[in-house]
């Protein structure tokens, strides 16, 4: 295994990371302000309208954990959770399946995928798994 990172691999992990965050901060920023579209979406999910802001209050601290440098691993852990409680809900009520059951999914995959690219410890856990 390499000890150094390439500028290509940093390059890509940027541009996953930028990719993700944008999603997920243009989310949660529509959670805080309790935009009618949010807070309309989260009733139709079976959540109370009024959980829409508590939703996005956790969602913004995992965002900021992951974006932090120090703490990304947590904050990619704990998005992990939280988007796999939005799988879980979109499955439960019978969405399609490529646009809302796995959308959270291919998320994730921006996020570890960034981590992977970016973080030698990251790599180290997944290509010494055996």
């Amino acid at each position: 295994m390499s000890t150094t990172v390439s500028r290509t691999q940093i390059w890509t992990a940027r541009i996953l990371n930028g990719l993700a965050v944008a999603f997920l901060l243009f989310d949660t920023g529509m959670k805080l302000l309790r935009v009618p579209s949010a807070v309309e979406g989260t009733a139709t999910l079976g959540y109370p309208a009024g959980s829409v802001f508590g939703i996005g209050v956790v969602q913004l601290v995992c965002v900021v954990l992951y974006i932090v440098p120090r703490t990304s691993i947590l904050g990619a852990v704990l998005l992990t959770g939280y988007l796999g409680g939005a799988v879980a809900t979109h499955v439960r009520v019978g969405n399609p399946l490529c646009s809302h059951i796995l959308f959270p999914t291919y998320v994730s995959a921006l996020i570890w995928g960034s981590l992977f690219l970016r973080d030698l410890r990251v790599r180290g856990l997944v290509l010494n798994a055996r």
